[in-house]
């Protein structure tokens, strides 16, 4: 009779044991890693379409010289490139789709920042937040919501990049706007797709982080209840 106890522990502690691993340790297969791949490309070229897309549909070219790229005048505002066109109204008063510049980083953050501060965070975020998680996701780190979020964030992250390279700037168009100020706002800065691909991901990790909690919780307490009582 005694001497079964300690058996129950060893499987309880090697079954724990494997899942861990499954979850945590054992890297992915070629194929998940190829599905992740593709599904950043495809993310990418939606998004770089997408921003194509709104340069030759809600944008002119402007007349005469351009302005410096993403400078701030005396007045701290930025003149754009292009001269804006006629919006696109998908709900009235809420929803459109128009041309912005944006010098910063998702919705407008650091866009009056000097150039090379810019370029130098945005450039080298960018680079190593999508090395470490693709790193992460080969070697079998997280659960489905972390390997979900893996391309949404670094497709984003790579999308916006390559605009920061081309143009200087971020092409964003879409606008969500209302008519009562809320928490001192009237609308939320434009974005692009870029932007919301990685707010999915960030949620996704949000929601990995979540249950990772959840399943450390389920094992302390299920490691005192599975120890041999002492006699």
């Amino acid at each position: 009779m005694g001497s079964g106890a300690p058996a129950v522990d060893t499987k309880v502690t090697d079954t724990e044991g494997r899942d861990e691993r499954r979850t945590s340790d054992i890297p992915r297969s070629h194929k998940a890693l190829a599905l992740c791949l593709a599904a950043t490309a495809a993310l990418t070229a939606l998004d770089l379409w997408s921003k194509s897309w709104a340069l030759e549909t809600l944008s002119t070219e402007r007349i005469g010289q351009a302005p410096p790229v993403c400078e701030a005048d005396e007045q701290g505002y930025t003149t754009m490139q292009r001269g804006r066109g006629e919006p696109i109204v998908l709900a009235h008063d809420w929803l459109e789709l128009r041309y912005a510049e944006n010098c910063g980083a998702a919705f407008g953050l650091l866009r009056n920042a000097s150039a090379t501060l810019r370029h130098a965070v945005f450039g080298l975020a960018a680079v190593a937040a999508s090395i470490a998680l693709l790193v992460m996701f080969a070697r079998g780190r997280g659960g489905p919501a972390f390997a979900a979020a893996v391309p949404f964030i670094v497709s984003g992250a790579i999308g916006n990049l390559v605009d920061r390279l081309r143009y200087g700037y971020v092409v964003d168009f879409i606008r969500v706007h209302w008519d009562r100020e809320i928490l001192w706002m009237r609308e939320w800065p434009t974005f692009n797709v870029a932007d919301i691909t990685i707010t999915i991901g960030v949620l996704l990790l949000l929601i990995d982080g979540w249950h990772e909690g959840r399943r450390q919780k389920k094992g302390e307490v299920a490691e005192p209840a599975a120890r041999p009582s002492k006699s």
